[in-house]
């Protein structure tokens, strides 16, 4: 038998009355999900209960009122918030006391016992796992309800869900949150139900779930318009070699990687071609949403610095920047959401749970690309709080990002016993085992930058993404072709958005058609090798843009050009052929063949 921490007997804690007629009586009409969640809870009265539901659709206020109920009911006497960081302990308690729930969000482990006057405490994952045994013998203290705030972190290692399980098996209840249920590894997540499926994977069985597709069709969270970036990236690797790519375009995952990190260096022209470009796309929407704000998520510390002096003078005001779960950072995302300034950076703490329903507009500059933090990320800009908006996210086009932003609206589970892919040849697949090593090189990611020297960046408008189709067909940064996109009113209902964004494209069609029968200016031959590669480069982003759409290899979408068209492969093409092979292709996006 575990032995009590002192100062934890439920005699010495017992936790102010919560009274039958609670705060939460006048806090509000529940959303329908939520009614029908609860009154799914209470029908079975389960100890353990598992609500997964779309990032912004508001779990919190559906775990506040189910802790009331039982608070008011006598079922539980305390509660326990465990929350990803610290600053959501804090988030959590300000929204418990707006229901009268008094959560202490300050309590230390050395502590042992919450302070008098509390119904319970608000923890972190790391906190508990730091003392388990402190945190079993408080459970155990009185009849405690466990609110699991973003379930999957107590899966973050072996420890952690060993930890979590120890401390809170003796829960008289246990409510489990999540807005993603699955994971990028395999380690399960603890209080959650596995059922194998036909396969005999074992996968993650919810008790309710509110997905986003639904959500979206309740006019619960904003739909999203996904702005996707191409260039041309050169760097040198460690051999002293120089290597370039297009982004996006077919590469091995590590020409793939480096590519992507050279495009996110701040030093580059892509990152300040898309912040002055997302900054554009911001002061649209403040047309119609005076208040919107923007939110730059960024791979670590020092570049955050750097996007948030390059946004400062692209802006002209102050950028908000939290660099770390650190001291004062709540503060500064408060302040944030309670101003109308337009810029946040951040590095993960926005990224999870942080409420600040004001952001619209994304930059998504980080090399994270776990469906995970993808989604999670996602979720920050998604809370819907009138009937038009539309979250603007700006994003560099790579295929696994592509993937992930064109599957938002499907339900994962939670699967273990995931089987490895035999056939991986090298190339950038979509499968979970490719998103899960994208994210993994982050954590090693000062050994990844000291093998290559990031040389240039360059940016281009490639597409839109939005309600499951691709629109555009690339663009120089401050053409038409690109401002079109980016000016789209900051208030629309979804279908007037696709069909404005139809307009866009058949607008640079013809422009484009245009531009193709007039007679083109012959270049000189100092310079004909650039324009050559120019040309080039537009085609193979053009390739990798139909590629995705039609789902048929670079290679294969070569090879019909060519037959369309005539004349040798790409690299023995003369700029005419390049050209031609080009302007087929913008026809092939419009419908033309």
């Amino acid at each position: 038998m575990t032995s009590r921490v002192p100062g934890t007997h439920a005699a010495e804690q017992l936790p102010p009355a919560f009274p039958e007629r609670a705060a939460w009586g006048t806090a509000g009409k529940l959303r329908a999900w939520q009614a029908e969640a609860l009154e799914e809870y209470f029908d079975k009265q389960p100890r353990d209960f598992l609500a997964v539901a779309t990032p912004g659709a508001g779990k919190t206020t559906f775990a506040l009122r189910l802790a009331a109920e039982l608070l008011a009911k006598r079922v539980v006497d305390r509660v326990t918030v465990v929350a990803p960081t610290e600053h959501l302990k804090v988030q959590w308690a300000d929204a418990a006391a707006r229901v009268g729930i008094r959560l202490d969000p300050q309590f230390k482990n050395s502590q042992g016992r919450h302070a008098p006057g509390f119904h319970g405490v608000a923890v972190t994952y790391a906190q508990v796992a730091a003392k388990p045994v402190l945190h079993h013998n408080r459970t155990a203290a009185a009849r405690t309800l466990v609110v699991l705030d973003e379930v999957h972190h107590a899966g973050d290692s072996l420890s952690w869900g060993d930890a979590i399980r120890e401390a809170f098996e003796p829960a008289r209840r246990r409510l489990s949150l999540t807005g993603t249920p699955f994971r990028s590894d395999t380690a399960a997540i603890p209080f959650v139900e596995y059922e194998p499926d036909d396969e005999g994977i074992r996968t993650s069985r919810s008790d309710y779930t509110y997905g986003y597709s639904q959500a979206l069709q309740d006019g619960v969270v904003r739909p999203v318009l996904f702005l996707a970036y191409a260039g041309e990236m050169r760097w040198r690797t460690k051999a002293g070699d120089e290597m370039s790519a297009v982004l996006g375009a077919e590469a091995t995952k590590d020409i793939h990687s480096q590519a992507w990190r050279t495009a996110l260096d701040p030093n580059g022209e892509w990152i300040p071609a898309v912040l002055r470009a997302a900054d554009r796309r911001l002061s649209e929407v403040r047309h119609t949403v005076p208040d919107a704000g923007g939110l730059v998520i960024a791979t670590d510390q020092t570049v955050a610095r750097a996007y948030a002096k390059q946004l400062s003078e692209i802006c002209g005001e102050q950028v908000t920047v939290v660099l770390s779960d650190e001291s004062g950072a709540s503060s500064r995302i408060e302040e944030f959401q309670n101003s109308d300034r337009r810029w946040m950076v951040a590095v993960r703490m926005v990224s999870e749970g942080v409420d600040v329903p004001r952001l619209a507009v994304g930059v998504y500059a980080t090399s994270s690309a776990t469906p995970l933090f993808f989604a999670q990320a996602i979720g920050r800009f998604v809370r819907a709080r009138r009937r038009g908006e539309t979250a603007s996210i700006f994003l560099p086009s790579v295929p696994i990002l592509m993937a992930l932003a064109n599957s938002l609206e499907a339900e994962r589970d939670h699967a273990l016993d995931r089987k490895s892919n035999p056939d991986d040849d090298g190339l950038v697949t979509f499968d979970d085992e490719a998103l899960a090593e994208a994210n993994r090189a982050e954590s090693a990611s000062d050994d990844l930058l000291g093998s290559f020297e990031a040389l240039d960046a360059q940016a281009s408008f490639d597409k839109v993404l939005f309600d499951g189709g691709e629109f555009g067909a690339g663009g120089a940064v401050g053409s038409a072709d690109e401002l079109d996109f980016i000016g789209i009113p900051g208030l629309l209902e979804p279908d007037q958005v696709t069909e404005l964004l139809r307009k866009h494209q058949a607008d640079q069609q013809t422009r484009r058609s245009h531009v193709a029968v007039e007679e083109p200016q012959p270049a000189t031959d100092e310079f004909e090798h650039r324009a050559l590669k120019e040309d080039r480069n537009r085609l193979q982003t053009l390739v990798g843009a139909w590629a995705r759409r039609t789902g048929k290899p670079h290679a294969t979408v070569h090879v019909d050009l060519r037959k369309a068209c005539g004349g040798p492969a790409v690299a023995d093409a003369t700029r005419e052929q390049v050209r031609d092979r080009i302007t087929k292709l913008e026809a092939w996006f419009v419908g033309r063949r």
